[in-house]
């Protein structure tokens, strides 16, 4: 389906012009993004934590130390928010009321389980660093054994997601528009800046000649 159907938890309500539930631009806003955010609740209290991801088909993977408390927790099944959010532009309006932003975003909703598979789980990992700098993952030593041991890989699939997306000048008033103030948007953008080596590159290597991630 080229579409997913909103539910009551993901269907936007403010300003739902600017909804979208397109698989489509879900993936694409997942993809160009480098950061989530998980938001959960472990032991009675609220986390939120950034961390990276990537997305496989209909398919989120996670993945963290499998010392951490709450990452076990989210193996055990607690239910779980994801939002990953791309800035575009600071919007400059001439009322304080009508400033924004433009942006994309995605929530997901649902439960995650953890990979255990050991396909399955190298193939996260791998598209893991895939999606931060493509072509990386054959240039690296693969995780060993105890590596492999010391993580924990899950998989959150995309069926309750939703996507918001404001592009475009500012809103203002009519009564606004003879105010004495430049108004207008600011575009934004992430650039990868010239890569710094550690200081002990084996000769012969050269630094990455792709995008980092842009």
């Amino acid at each position: 389906m080229a579409e997913l159907s909103p539910t009551p938890r993901t269907r936007v309500r403010r300003l739902p012009s600017r909804a979208s539930y397109d698989r489509t631009t879900i993936h694409a806003i997942l993809d160009e993004a480098l950061v989530c955010h998980l938001g959960f609740v472990h032991d009675g209290q609220p986390f939120v934590l950034p961390t990276t991801y990537a997305r496989v088909d209909d398919a989120l993977y996670l993945h963290g130390s499998a010392a951490s408390r709450m990452l076990r927790g989210l193996r055990d099944g607690i239910p779980v928010c994801v939002t990953v959010t791309l800035l575009d532009g600071l919007v400059l309006a001439r009322s304080a009321f009508h400033h924004s932003m433009n942006y994309r975003s995605v929530v997901i909703l649902g439960v995650a389980a953890e990979v255990t598979d050991a396909a399955e789980r190298l193939g996260a990992l791998e598209a893991i660093v895939e999606h931060v700098n493509p072509g990386r993952w054959r240039q690296v030593r693969p995780p060993n054994d105890r590596e492999l041991k010391a993580t924990i890989v899950l998989r959150l699939p995309i069926v309750e997601a939703s996507a918001k997306v404001r592009t475009g000048p500012p809103l203002d008033d009519a009564e606004d528009l003879a105010w004495p103030c430049w108004a207008g948007h600011v575009p934004l953008r992430l650039v990868a800046l010239e890569p710094v080596p550690d200081g002990q590159p084996p000769a012969g290597v050269t630094a990455p000649n792709g995008r980092m991630h842009a």
